[in-house]
């Protein structure tokens, strides 16, 4: 962890004369509305999965994970909860008895087959309606509509010399990895998507792949 505190330290010093993340005032601007909107617009459905969780299966309906974002603050990033209660448990059970499984979520930290995720957790991952609540995120200023995709301690050291490209960033609820292939991709992919994205932003690129997430939702592209 050492590593990770000391290229935190020198993009903090980097960016010492402007605290702002990439976008700045007018792609928060965007965000606040965006975000207002799609929470009055999606109301019933924000129920709906509220409700689907909480009479099929036992915990909480919102499952709060921390992550990393702009300038390395952590926040909790909010999700529908896709797992059983004791997911922890049964994931390092998996990883300990089978090597397949143990390789594939050391490569991406997902796992095609997830024996933690619940019936409607399928569903809601697959239609990603469990990303729904990061919408409440945006608002707080936590995250942003688009962005890189928001990771852990762990995961950022894999971002090795794009780290300072990261941390210029809020996370976003979709992103340049998220229409390129997804889970389908490689890790390496995914640091290029999210340094690309931090060197390139423009309002222009928000707008491109906003749009372009909706047919990738829509199919359920790469999503598992």
């Amino acid at each position: 962890m050492n590593s990770l505190a000391d290229a935190q330290g020198k993009f903090r010093f980097a960016s010492a004369r402007s605290k702002a993340p990439v976008g700045r005032t007018s792609k928060r601007l965007i965000d606040i509305v965006l975000a207002l909107s799609g929470i009055v617009l999606i109301a019933p459905l924000l129920v709906i999965c509220f409700a689907a969780i909480v009479l099929t299966s036992r915990g909480p309906a919102l499952f709060r994970h921390r992550r990393v974002g702009f300038n390395g603050k952590h926040f909790d990033c909010l999700k529908f909860r896709t797992m059983v209660p004791d997911a922890p448990a049964r994931l390092r059970e998996l990883l300990e008895t089978d090597p397949i499984a143990a390789a594939e979520w050391h490569a991406n930290r997902k796992l095609r087959y997830d024996p933690r995720i619940t019936a409607i957790g399928a569903i809601l991952r697959k239609s990603s309606l469990d990303e729904l609540p990061q919408l409440f995120n945006v608002l707080k200023g936590d995250m942003s509509i688009v962005g890189p995709r928001p990771v852990t301690d762990e995961e950022l050291e894999r971002y090795a010399g794009s780290i300072g490209e990261y941390l210029a960033c809020r996370p976003g609820i979709t992103g340049l990895w998220q229409v390129s292939g997804r889970s389908t991709t490689s890790y390496e992919k995914r640091v290029a998507c999210d340094a690309f994205y931090a060197r390139n932003w423009s309002m222009l690129l928000d707008a491109k792949i906003v749009v372009v997430t909706l047919p990738s939702l829509i199919l359920s592209d790469g999503a598992y």
